[in-house]
């Protein structure tokens, strides 16, 4: 039997690990574009899908008190923009730390899906040992957000 999804899939929303670690634009989405009743659906349909952590790399906490009282688990680790690769280290274990408990299904977002984001995706698989090859890194990457990592993403991708 085929399960009915109920809310509204954020956008941008993709499996970087399956059911695992997922990426997405920020939920209830950004700016003057964010609306409660957006956030609300959006939460419901990530539970729906097994998410039950949410890692914000924005600079506040915004959304915290829907997560908490949805229960999902927050992690909040801000990351600029111009990030410098030598940086980019905290961001790759703050991914790895909000994955350690042994049922966490994780969200990772940023106000959009920017080259930082995308890069630091692909670093993180670098350093996580679940790839080698930088290359291949952002080339798994490339396809699974379906947008190619400018040079700002590229730079934050560990050699191996």
């Amino acid at each position: 039997m085929i399960k009915k999804s109920t809310g509204l899939e954020p956008r941008g929303f993709h499996w970087v690990i399956k059911d695992r670690l997922a990426v997405s634009e920020r939920i209830g989405g950004y700016g003057f574009q964010h609306r409660r009743v957006r956030r609300e659906e959006e939460i419901v349909w990530l539970q729906d899908h097994g998410i039950n952590s949410v890692l914000s790399l924005l600079g506040a906490n915004q959304n915290l008190t829907a997560y908490e009282s949805a229960g999902m688990a927050f992690f909040s680790y801000p990351v600029e923009t111009d990030l410098e690769p030598e940086d980019a280290v905290p961001a790759f274990q703050a991914v790895a730390r909000s994955l350690e408990a042994h049922n966490a299904v994780v969200l990772v977002h940023r106000d959009t899906i920017d080259d930082t984001l995308a890069g630091l995706l692909a670093g993180y698989l670098i350093h996580a040992g679940m790839l080698d090859d930088p290359i291949l890194a952002t080339d798994v990457i490339q396809r699974i957000l379906g947008r190619a990592i400018g040079p700002e993403g590229r730079r934050l991708i560990p050699a191996s």
